[in-house]
């Protein structure tokens, strides 16, 4: 069996910031498993810009935010296997894994970083009526279908779900010559970036159906029509209220989960709300030694945030490996409640935190002239205002050592939305 210090399970941008923080911080011996022939994850397939703003000052495509984290993989001389399948991980940190040159392979590890990032919810969890033809993809599929591969999905084309890759492909397929002619989404809120509303939909006159659902799906070879109806407050259709649109394809963009079914082998304790792994301040999850980092751990707005973060998992790892599990005296839950729907850290440890902590989180619903507060036990450290949040953005703030220090023997830390 061999075995490396650290190993990466996973070559987007998380994976290769998480491994080229843990080789400057010390480490030498880690392993990136790719399952792609490829690194850099999704990334390659979004050529649109928008990246790297927060990280490098200026604006990128995908692909060259992905080739600047690949080069610093490289010049680290960072070792990482292509076209291989991580098929199994263990809570003593074996990683069984198989490729076509080295067959079925395991490695002792020393830390595993959890960096598989997310994969879109199918058609099957829809429960959407009528026959199974063709012209139904998601909508990630269709945007691999259209940059990598080179192919048109369709003409006339619906999109359900107004998440980012949605509003995102409306405008792509609307520059290779499709007719878009209607996003429809279930909530009375976008799930996207307002910038993406704006450039995507708006300038493009693509109109946004808020408290829409699909209620039918027409065609039995191909897709021939879809029908919309809005939804009441209990998101069940109200009968007189259906649109048909004649179309030959239905992409579906109705949101992300993080790819856990490793972390479930591995005996990951599982977040009910993000289906990612319970973290702590070190996002080390409830296996000693296993780290989680990017979309894997929750479903991300900005990549620049996943390198953040993963470069913090990777730093963290790289500790663990030279010290060891450092036992903590203390351990503070984060509470999130009022409007909060989860927060990542889900635990701080006061004696092993670093100087500060970002927690970032998403709220359940659109918030308007509201603020976000911060107690440390029943004490208020933070109350920040905000004109407009909205779940389809991350929400952060940041917990001070010192200050938290200074609030003595605290038992938890709450954050919460209240209004102005």
């Amino acid at each position: 069996m061999q075995s490396y210090d650290i190993v990466v399970i996973g070559g987007g941008p998380a994976g290769l910031a998480a491994a080229a923080e843990a080789k400057r911080s010390g480490v030498d011996s880690i392993l990136i498993l790719e399952r792609d022939h490829e690194l850099g994850g999704i990334l390659n397939q979004c050529i649109h810009n928008g990246f790297g703003l927060h990280t490098f000052k200026e604006e990128l495509t995908g692909p060259e935010y992905a080739k600047r984290f690949m080069d610093q993989v490289f010049e680290l001389g960072i070792e990482y296997k292509l076209n291989t399948m991580v098929m199994d991980i263990t809570d003593s940190k074996v990683v069984t894994a198989m490729n076509k040159t080295d067959g079925m392979f395991q490695i002792q590890a020393k830390a595993v970083i959890l960096a598989m990032g997310c994969r879109e919810r199918p058609r099957g969890a829809l429960n959407i009526p009528g026959y199974r033809p063709a012209g139904i993809f998601s909508a990630g599929t269709a945007q691999r279908l259209v940059n990598i591969e080179g192919y048109l999905p369709g003409r006339e084309v619906v999109i359900l779900g107004s998440g980012d890759i949605g509003l995102i492909m409306a405008r792509r397929m609307t520059l290779e010559g499709a007719k878009v002619k209607v996003v429809a989404e279930l909530m009375p809120y976008s799930g996207g970036l307002k910038r993406n509303i704006v450039q995507c939909l708006d300038d493009y006159g693509i109109p946004l159906k808020l408290s829409h659902t699909v209620v039918d799906i027409e065609g039995k070879e191909r897709v021939t029509g879809i029908t919309i109806a809005e939804v009441g407050p209990d998101m069940k259709p109200i009968p007189g209220t259906e649109e048909y649109y004649s179309c030959d394809t239905l992409l579906l963009s109705v949101g992300l989960l993080p790819e856990n079914e490793l972390s479930k082998t591995a005996g990951v304790e599982l977040s009910t709300i993000t289906s990612g792994p319970v973290v702590n301040d070190a996002l080390e999850t409830s296996v000693e030694g296993i780290f989680a980092c990017g979309n894997v751990l929750h479903v991300h707005d900005l990549v620049d945030f996943v390198s953040q973060e993963a470069a913090n998992a990777g730093k963290n790892a790289a500790k663990y490996v030279k010290e060891g599990r450092v036992a903590s005296n203390k351990e503070i839950k984060i509470n999130a409640v009022d409007g909060v729907r989860y927060t990542v850290p889900c635990t701080i440890r006061p004696d092993q935190m670093d100087d500060t902590v970002t927690v970032r989180f998403r709220v359940g619903k659109v918030f308007k002239n509201s603020a976000v507060t911060m107690y440390f036990g029943d004490e208020q450290v933070l109350k920040r205002k905000k004109q407009i949040m909205a779940p389809g953005e991350m929400e952060q703030v940041v917990i001070d050592k010192k200050k938290l220090a200074e609030y003595g023997d605290i038992s938890d830390i709450t954050i919460k939305i209240e209004s102005v």
